[in-house]
């Protein structure tokens, strides 16, 4: 093996990161239990696919409001404490949802205010989980971390969704909410045993304001980074949006219920899965920036053919190769752009990375919603997918250099 092939899973040999990467393996399927379930939970009590994209941008206003200072914040205190709080947090949020619906006193608001509650702790807890990446692996199996961050991410996907729509369809949304709560215990007690050097104490020797600017202005003197930004800002508002309508896609489009819906999302996951471990198996430095081109081309044009696609064993198949294609833009993005960043700024980079990124989400959310209540969901996914598809040319056009990187 040599200098520049690591090995697919070269970051596992940290004892830290083993420890962080099946406790998170864990609570990421518990989280796209929920995550299925609420979605079919909301259409359910609503049939509406406007109230899906509600939900999402729900979420998502906490994100614009509080992710660049949770950056701050990640840059100040014990990245491992900030983490450990945040999850206990939406432990609690899910046991909540949990104890609604067991109830059966759930309405669509408190599926609003929990998701905005979810999105608060969330804008605390991403910037931190992304830039601790790097103190349990250190420089040299960063990109190989990442990498295998979007593969464990995926492998929930997978199998995560799929679970919520047996478990929905057979006991009811109250077992996948309860499960997604249990399974923050794995992330925590994975956090707890960690062995990490003193963790030393950066103060704020200026204020949270002048801190957001030094991040803000390394940002605009890299423009490397600011493409990649921008490409994420696409892929999240425009291509991973479509997640907001499986709910309804499963039952207007393809004639299905909750299994179908946990089809969809396990579909792409797959996809998603497969792109995530062929970007851990290849070296540092091989071929990122022609990788994550393709993927900006790919995504879009198979989510406009998806538009077309009536028979379910054709959508599935797309799907999973739009998911292979969302993953090399965001993998690869997510990687170029943490090893461009000193570890000073790290927190900061990232929060900006999140905030663009969670940001777009809840718009995209919003606007699939409303364009699918009124031109249906094929109409939706058809003019999203054309806009990511002329961005990509855009940046082919503009930014030959991204395919050097």
């Amino acid at each position: 093996m040599d200098g520049n092939r690591p090995g697919t899973f070269a970051a596992l040999r940290h004892p830290n990161y083993r420890l962080w990467f099946f406790g998170q393996l864990i609570s990421l399927f518990g989280t796209w239990m929920q995550t299925t379930a609420q979605g079919f939970l909301i259409f359910e009590l609503t049939h509406s696919p406007a109230y899906l994209g509600f939900v999402g941008f729900a979420s998502g206003v906490p994100t614009w409001l509080l992710t660049l200072y949770g950056g701050v914040v990640a840059d100040r205190v014990p990245r491992r404490k900030l983490i450990a709080i945040t999850q206990s947090c939406m432990m609690v949020l899910a046991f909540v949802l949990a104890a609604l619906t067991f109830l059966r006193i759930v309405q669509p608001w408190h599926v609003l205010v929990l998701a905005s509650l979810l999105g608060i702790a969330n804008s605390f807890d991403a910037p931190a989980r992304q830039s601790f990446v790097s103190e349990m692996v250190g420089p040299d199996d960063l990109t190989n971390a990442i990498a295998l961050n979007s593969t464990m991410f995926q492998a929930a996907t997978v199998v995560g969704p799929a679970t919520a729509g047996i478990t929905y369809a057979m006991f009811g949304p109250g077992w996948c909410f309860t499960v997604n709560g249990i399974s923050f215990i794995a992330v925590i007690g994975a956090l707890l045993a960690m062995r990490l050097p003193p963790h030393i104490h950066r103060p704020g020797t200026t204020s949270v304001l002048e801190e957001l600017r030094e991040g803000t202005l390394y940002i605009r003197s890299q423009p490397t980074i600011r493409v990649l930004i921008s490409m994420v800002a696409v892929s999240s508002m425009f291509g991973l949006s479509f997640s907001t309508l499986i709910p309804a896609w499963s039952v207007n489009v393809l004639g299905g219920g909750a299994e179908i819906s946990g089809l969809l999302f396990s579909a792409r996951g797959a996809g998603a899965l497969l792109g995530a471990l062929f970007i851990a198996s290849l070296g540092r430095n091989i071929m990122r920036g022609k990788m994550l081109t393709a993927g900006s081309f790919l995504f879009p044009v198979l989510l406009f053919s998806l538009a077309f696609s009536r028979q379910l064993p054709l959508s599935l198949l797309l799907l999973a190769g739009a998911g292979v294609g969302t993953i090399l833009v965001n993998n690869l993005s997510n990687a170029l752009v943490q090893t461009s960043t000193p570890e000073r700024l790290r927190g900061r980079v990232m929060g900006t990375y999140i905030w663009i990124f969670f940001g777009c989400m809840p718009l995209g959310a919003l606007w699939s919603g409303i364009i699918a209540g009124r031109l249906g969901e094929p109409a939706a996914v058809m003019i999203n997918s054309a806009i990511a598809f002329l961005f990509a040319l855009g940046i082919w056009i503009a930014y030959p250099r991204l395919r050097e990187e």
